[in-house]
């Protein structure tokens, strides 16, 4: 069997089969949490002991993945910098500058700073 009608017919087939096996055997109990619409974050209940998320924390942590994934890219041309050649490098270089120029930017604008 030839692997594009494997991936035309026999996956699209399979994944009916299985969305139809969840419909007809998964639980089916509506309640009013479940079924209303989700904002994000959570409204605060009295006496509850959860206080209020300060956004910062999400600015930092969007901005360590941003950063992390930076490294995760430079890498591989840092292990094999003598094979990708001057290009390779080339590139490399211009795209830590651009990242650079980013993280001056949100420094500049106080994104990182936390109050």
């Amino acid at each position: 069997m030839n692997n594009i009608i494997m991936l035309f017919i026999f996956v699209p087939i399979l994944a009916l089969i299985l969305l139809a096996l969840n419909i007809l055997l998964a639980p089916h109990l509506p309640y009013e949490a479940k079924v209303s619409a989700y904002e994000c974050g959570y409204n605060a209940i009295p006496g509850q002991t959860r206080s209020t998320f300060q956004i910062q924390f999400y600015i930092v942590a969007i901005l360590f993945l941003v950063f992390d994934l930076e490294i995760l890219l430079i890498l591989p041309v840092a292990v094999s910098l003598y094979q990708v050649g001057t290009f390779g490098f080339s590139v490399a270089i211009i795209f830590f500058i651009v990242l650079t120029i980013g993280f001056v930017l949100e420094i500049g604008s106080g994104a990182i700073k936390i109050t």
